[in-house]
């Protein structure tokens, strides 16, 4: 893991949302590149905010020494929501219940709950139908009244923002003004309104608002081919896998390789063993197509990914044990992407770099720099 591309990354998004705070999202291990060192890297760089999925995530910042804001969104009825409130972490409440708890747990206390309300403007996953938003508008400025709760943000989340011109984009805005609307007549005064995720970061500044939430980017990966490439925005991978070959060999042709002989030498030919697998997070659906860099070459899974390791067929090209296999990277040395690995096992690049399993040992470079 670069993190002085992190950094780089942090700059760049800033740059391009120059009137707004920046979040960096640091839910499920920093997308993978280790959560501690990433958080601690955007921060470094900037990043006003930090952005968790799971009250535990964000907890661990805590107990790390993380004192910045920070905002916890996923949350379910018996959550850990007095920890989270003495830990100073802003919380998300989508319904009346999450509300109720929340000004249980602030009371349990003595403590002033800092709160974000969601509404969902058209995603339909969490937050509040706007149907129910100005019940739970109200319920939130009586809690602010009674001094349990402090509402600091409203927002929401795209669901077609990596696809440019999409017409819910607009939509999505509009119900997004009129529940900010509705919030400013009940008498809310929020620090944050915040819609903005990696895409719109990119491609939407009248979707900035006062912060946006930067994911996927924040890694130097695009949200989509249609946004753009990465070099587009500035923007530069930070993870790069490597793997050193466990073996060599020899084999005759016709030598079936790997569960189910997918794959027969078609003449005499030398193999090549990765010691990575689908327990490590390599792609099963990428038997057969995943691309490999190794002996100065790209190579091609041969075969079935197994669950610790995987085969490639080096042709007439020698290599030795040892020598360096590269899975993906930047690309600079001619090593295939994320997002060339995404292609070839039909997902995106955000699973490619999160499902690298905790097993796979973390190297962070450049992290005093």
């Amino acid at each position: 893991m670069d993190l002085e591309a992190l950094r780089g990354n942090v700059r760049a998004l800033r740059a391009r949302a120059a009137g707004a705070e920046l979040m960096a999202v640091v839910k499920a291990d920093a997308y993978g590149h280790g959560l501690l060192p990433c958080a601690r890297a955007a921060r470094r760089a900037g990043a006003a905010w930090l952005g968790t999925a799971t009250p535990e995530e964000a907890l661990a910042l805590r107990a790390a020494g993380d004192r910045g804001r920070l905002l916890c969104w996923v949350w379910t009825p018996g959550g850990p929501w007095r920890e989270a409130i003495e830990a100073d972490v802003d919380v998300s409440a989508s319904a009346p219940w999450a509300l109720a708890e929340i000004t249980a747990a602030a009371r349990a206390c003595g403590r002033t709950a800092r709160v974000h309300l969601k509404v969902d403007t058209g995603l339909g996953r969490n937050g509040c139908q706007p149907a129910d938003w100005a019940g739970l508008v109200a319920a939130a400025r009586a809690a602010e009244a009674e001094g349990t709760v402090r509402v600091t943000g409203l927002w929401s989340h795209f669901a077609c923002a990596d696809e440019p011109g999409h017409p819910s984009i607009a939509a999505q805005l509009e119900v997004f003004r009129e529940a900010l609307a509705v919030a400013e007549r009940a008498g809310l005064a929020p620090e944050v309104r915040h819609m903005a995720n990696s895409p719109a970061t990119l491609t939407l500044p009248e979707a900035h608002f006062d912060l946006v939430r930067t994911g996927v980017s924040l890694y130097g990966l695009s949200p989509s081919p249609e946004v753009g490439v990465p070099a587009d925005f500035g923007l530069r991978p930070v993870m790069t896998l490597r793997a050193r070959l466990a073996i060599v060999k020899r084999v005759p042709a016709g030598h079936g390789v790997s569960y189910g002989h997918h794959y027969t030498t078609p003449g005499e030919t030398t193999l090549a063993l990765v010691p990575a697998g689908y327990a490590d997070g390599i792609p099963r659906h990428a038997s057969g197509t995943g691309p490999v860099l190794v002996a100065g070459k790209w190579r091609t899974v041969a075969g079935r990914v197994a669950m610790d390791q995987f085969v490639v067929d080096l042709g007439g090209d020698t290599a030795e044990a040892g020598d360096e296999a590269v899975l993906f990277g930047p690309g600079d040395a001619g090593e295939p992407t994320a997002e060339d690995w995404a292609r070839a096992a039909g997902t995106i690049g955000y699973e490619i770099v999160t499902r690298i399993g905790a097993r796979v040992p973390r190297v962070h470079l450049n992290a005093d720099v």
